[in-house]
């Protein structure tokens, strides 16, 4: 991408992102943000709070970005014009300011990619083992910590909506909700069967195993999005916790499973000791759980209407994972490699998110021009 114009751009384009570049627009919706978050009354509703001010906190990162990028394009509009009058060491000076400059433009540009409706969204993630049961279990336990730490390495908060502990080790499920700006339009990257092969430290015999592990992306939608769940179509389960906690958690009926009849789809809470908010928090989950579904649905009607899609190789496996005999992971879509595994599963995924979208990018432009 050409430095120059991204920074002269930074006044009017919008990128179909929501005027990721548009600082006149940014400063307007920070106002407001500043205008909601000295209310008084704002506390009194702890969710309402917590919307306004992390929303504040995203307009502050992106006006301080546009910010430095505007003082970056006045500094190389000026080191240009020296280098056109014949000063000395303008080349050095101009290659250390684009090397300053080229993470931030390929983070900015990639969120250009992001123009999905709910793309700047927080995004639900759950994590579920396939069949092999303590083996598959350690490992949707590694992709919950690989998760976790490339969320702590983007400065978004992670709230686990619900874990369920396996009998000897790993998890049998995981939902955690990854709050921050384009949460949802970078995760939406991990949807799909993630594959392991390692020595495995469960087997005495130290015999090379595989394990599939499924992760599923969803946004979380707005609590004004009309959506109809009848009562009737619900049935609730209350239950101990259970896993740690402390002894109030699992001594108590906190748990809630909420099982929407007609769709099938079951969402589980225990992360807090109130019973009460626990259902409310699963009823949020199903409600963007339902949500996905009802856009699915269109995209599936559309798909028909484009006719059939080449399959993507190995079905829904994305990534493949090995520890051994070599080290290597893998992206099955895009054939992004990375050679460093424990980096990546101390969750360094950007590469593999950035070829993905840039990946999807390209499949809706041929797909634009096909039709």
């Amino acid at each position: 991408m050409n430095c120059c114009n991204v920074v002269k751009r930074r006044g009017n384009a919008s990128g179909g992102s929501g005027g990721s570049f548009d600082e006149d627009r940014i400063r307007a919706r920070l106002t407001d943000a500043d205008r909601e978050a000295e209310d008084p009354d704002i506390w009194s509703d702890q969710d309402r709070a917590r919307e306004v001010m992390q929303r504040r906190s995203r307009l502050q990162r992106e006006l301080e970005t546009v910010e430095r990028l505007g003082e970056a394009g006045e500094e190389l509009e000026i080191l240009i014009e020296m280098g056109r009058e014949g000063e000395s060491g303008v080349a050095e000076e101009l290659g250390e300011l684009l090397a300053r400059l080229e993470p931030e433009l390929d983070r900015l540009e990639l969120t250009t990619t992001m123009t999905g409706e709910h793309d700047p969204s927080n995004a639900y993630v759950e994590i579920h083992p396939g069949a092999g049961g303590t083996e598959s279990q350690d490992w949707a336990q590694m992709l919950e910590r690989l998760y976790l730490r490339w969320a702590e390495r983007h400065g978004f908060d992670v709230e686990v909506i619900d874990e369920q502990p396996g009998e000897e080790a790993g998890i049998k499920s995981a939902t955690l909700l990854v709050k921050g700006p384009y949460a949802y339009g970078h995760l939406k990257a991990e949807n799909g069967v993630h594959r392991l092969v390692r020595i495995s430290p469960f087997d005495a015999a130290a015999r090379r195993h595989t394990s599939f592990a499924s992760v599923h992306v969803y946004p979380e939608v707005d609590e004004d999005v009309d959506l109809d769940i009848e009562e009737k179509d619900l049935r609730i389960d209350r239950y101990c916790s259970s896993g740690p906690g402390g002894q109030g958690v699992n001594t108590t009926y906190s748990a809630v499973r909420v099982v929407h009849i007609p769709t099938g789809i079951i969402v589980t809470c225990q992360n807090e000791r109130s019973q009460i908010k626990n259902l409310a928090s699963a009823m949020k989950v199903l409600k963007a759980r339902l949500y996905e579904l009802e856009l699915q649905k269109r995209e599936e009607e559309l798909e028909k209407i484009k006719g059939p899609k080449k399959d993507i190789s190995w079905g829904n496996q994305i990534r493949s994972y090995v520890l051994q005999p070599y080290r290597m992971v893998k992206d099955l879509r895009t054939g992004t490699e990375v050679g460093d595994t424990d980096r990546v599963l101390d969750g360094d995924i950007d590469p593999f998110i950035e070829a993905y979208l840039r990946w999807r990018r390209e499949q809706e432009r041929e797909a634009g021009e096909a039709s």
